[in-house]
């Protein structure tokens, strides 16, 4: 049996283990699942913004792709005019109101000899208008367009020729000029650089730092407009835009003529026109209000070979990146806290038959970070907080801010912005999974406590079941033994009267008397047996009655005397006085039949075979003292002797005779009068058994 229960303990552990494990593998998921979410939270957060500014951007393009040629130029003649008229109505761009134009700073175009317009404000104008903020501010402008987007479009090959003294290089019109471009503004490898030293952040940081592509300047290019206009318009936009140009060259030559005398002193004069240059303008503007002819158009009858409209191509946007590095002179104000590294122009080719165009803007990048901003504020969840930053090389990755929870790089295609996503409580997750685990190693303590209980109670049940089997088998053993004993006595008595072997008068009454001994040990026994079985049941029933405790004690002892007499003891009583008190008569002889016949087996071997009987009153308890001077009771056996079927000793070496019983209804005895029982020891030797009755008791029934 004990090998069963330490296999079933063993299981159960192993289970538990088991069960420890998966729940702390639980929660390692559960940490993980966590933490994937609040990515996935974050995640779509940044996707939310990218779909933001990639609409707001595509709308944007889109406008500016719309907008007329015509609203770059400082005048221009509205479509609406009839053309033929002597006069044509000139009316201000409307570009011209403020430099900052929703998400494009600054609109200019620029000519094919190189000269800067701007529908702003006329370079030259006079020193009062100079002092203006937005004058400044344009020619701050100019100037960087000058030393930045000049040189890089020069250095296209086969394009824009701003230096080439031939009027007829131009710009060629063709699906590549983008490639062109990007390719000049960023050179051959870094695009390809820059991808793999994304690759290495987004790898660095295992999954929290991903790349959201802004598909508006990556995606296909928008179809190349083609535009008919009549002949007359464009010739007087033109014409106007030469005007003015002779103007602003006029203007130069004096400020030119003016700082070789030392009388200027103002910023390194902008870009003359020389006279071949503004006669070709001149001559240009000639030939297209009379003879100019396009290849693609067929002259109207009766026109003498002219035709009547002239065809406008208007290409898509491209951007140009100046980087920092490569940047000359200090860029726009706008952009010297670029998030890209750099200024982000964005240029579309105009071609009037032979005449080439480049109209373009520079992005409001501060304007474009109030819209990720306001994208991201709208979008934001609890707990979340952002800030964009410039996109880190990979070899700073590492010093990058650990408070960051999720990186969002949006890559416009000229360059990346970051996006970093916050926890306003960084350590919210920890703090839940801490919390998790307290819980989960608190319930596992409890449960752990729980079976380990469990498995002790069982297994003290168990060894106790084991003990109480033994003990009954003991019991079986002594009631055999304890029936055999007097009765083979009484037989044999019996059979020798009845056959008259004895003739002898006192041997008779000898054995008469041991007859009627033995059938008084057997009564002793069987009411012992019986009374118990009936307490075991519960029915087990009490009668108690007023009276003196010592009178039944008195008639117990006498009862006793022969009994002792035959095993060579002697009763002697000490009966204090005790008054009257209610108590169940039979139960108290049981306690004394079985306190003396207990005294009288255990202690056969003393020296001193005196057995003393006390009584005395002790506050609300009758005490029964019973005491022997034989070998005593063992200290760790004292509350022992008093379960069922407890005896010293195993019984197959047993010396005494016994049923372990009698002491057991001594103990349920004194419980019935809410007393008590306990041994002590004796001096010299010997042992002192104690039994106290409670002075006041109701009648009970068990």
């Amino acid at each position: 049996m004990y090998m069963r229960l330490i296999i079933l303990c063993a299981i159960i552990l192993a289970a538990l283990c088991g069960l420890g494990w998966l729940g702390y593998r639980a929660i390692e998921i559960r940490a993980r699942g966590l933490e994937g979410a609040r990515l996935g939270e974050f995640a779509d957060v940044a996707e939310q913004i990218r779909q933001d500014v990639n609409r707001r951007l595509d709308e944007f393009i889109e406008t500016e792709q719309r907008r007329p040629w015509t609203d770059y130029q400082y005048y221009y003649v509205p479509d609406n005019v009839v053309a033929g008229q002597q006069q044509m109505p000139w009316l201000r761009s409307p570009l011209g109101a403020s430099i900052d134009n929703d998400l494009a700073y600054g609109n200019f175009q620029i000519e094919p000899d190189g000269t800067i317009v701007t529908p702003y404000y006329q370079a030259g104008q006079s020193q009062r208008d100079q002092e203006d903020k937005v004058a400044q501010e344009v020619n701050a402008h100019l100037s960087n367009i000058e030393q930045n987007i000049l040189p890089a479009l020069g250095s296209v090959s086969g394009a824009f020729g701003l230096a080439s003294a031939e009027p007829q290089t131009s710009y060629k019109a063709n699906e590549s000029a983008s490639d062109a471009l990007w390719a000049d503004a960023k050179g051959p490898g870094e695009k390809q650089e820059r991808l793999e030293e994304q690759e290495q952040q987004l790898q660095s940081k295992a999954g929290k730092r991903r790349e959201y592509t802004i598909e508006t300047f990556q995606k296909a290019p928008q179809k190349t407009q083609i535009i008919n206009q009549p002949r007359s318009l464009v010739a007087s936009n033109v014409a106007q835009n030469v005007e003015l140009l002779l103007e602003q060259a006029a203007r130069d030559e004096t400020q030119q003529r003016l700082q070789r005398e030392d009388i200027a002193d103002q910023e390194e004069p902008r870009r003359s026109r020389t006279a071949a240059q503004i006669e070709l303008d001149r001559v240009y503007l000639s030939d297209l209000q009379n003879t100019v002819q396009l290849p693609a158009q067929q002259p109207t009858p009766g026109a003498q070979g002219q035709t009547e409209t002239v065809q406008i191509r208007i290409e898509p946007f491209v951007p140009l990146v100046v980087p920092f590095d490569t940047a000359q002179g200090r860029p726009s104000g706008q952009a010297q806290q670029s998030l890209f590294g750099g200024q982000i122009f964005l240029l579309r080719h105009v071609q009037i038959e032979d005449r080439h165009l480049l109209q373009g803007f520079q992005l409001n990048e501060s304007r474009l970070i109030e819209e990720v901003q306001e994208s991201a504020h709208q979008h934001m969840r609890e707990g979340m907080t952002f800030e964009l930053v410039q996109t880190q090389p990979a070899d700073e990755a590492k010093d990058a801010d650990e408070t960051v929870a999720y990186t969002a790089i949006l890559d416009f295609g000229f360059g990346d912005m970051a996006l970093n996503l916050k926890e306003i409580d960084p350590a919210w997750i920890a703090k839940q999974i801490r919390q998790i685990r307290s819980w989960y190693f608190s319930i596992m303590t409890v449960v752990f406590l729980a079976v380990t209980l469990a498995l002790g109670s069982l297994w003290l049940n168990a060894r106790a079941q084991l003990k109480l089997a033994q003990k009954k088998d003991d019991f079986i053993s002594a009631v055999s033994h304890e029936l055999r004993t007097p009765l083979t006595s009484i037989r044999m008595y019996s059979e020798m009267l009845e056959k008259n072997w004895v003739k002898s008068k006192d041997k008779q009454t000898e054995y008469y008397r041991s007859m009627r001994q033995e059938s008084e040990r057997l009564s002793r026994l069987i009411d012992n047996v019986l009374d118990f079985s009936r307490i075991q049941k519960g029915r087990k029933k009490y009668t108690f009655r007023l009276g003196d405790v010592n009178v039944c004690v008195a008639e117990v002892a006498d009862m006793m005397v022969p009994y002792a007499a035959e095993h060579g003891f002697s009763i002697e009583r000490d009966l204090g006085e005790l008054g009257q008190t209610a108590f169940d008569g039979d139960a108290v002889t049981q306690i004394v039949v079985n306190l003396l016949d207990n005294a009288i087996k255990y202690a056969h071997r003393a020296e001193d075979k005196t057995v003393t009987v006390r009584t005395r009153r002790e506050g609300q308890f009758v005490v029964i003292e019973v005491e022997d001077h034989g070998p005593g009771v063992p200290h760790r056996q004292c509350k022992k002797v008093f379960e069922q079927f407890y005896r010293c000793g195993p019984e197959a070496t047993r010396e005494t005779a016994g049923t372990g019983l009698g002491l057991a209804l001594v103990k349920k005895f004194a419980q019935a009068h809410n007393g008590f029982v306990e041994v002590l020891a004796a001096r010299p030797t010997g042992a002192i058994f104690r039994v106290g009755l409670a002075t006041q008791v109701q009648s009970h029934q068990f």
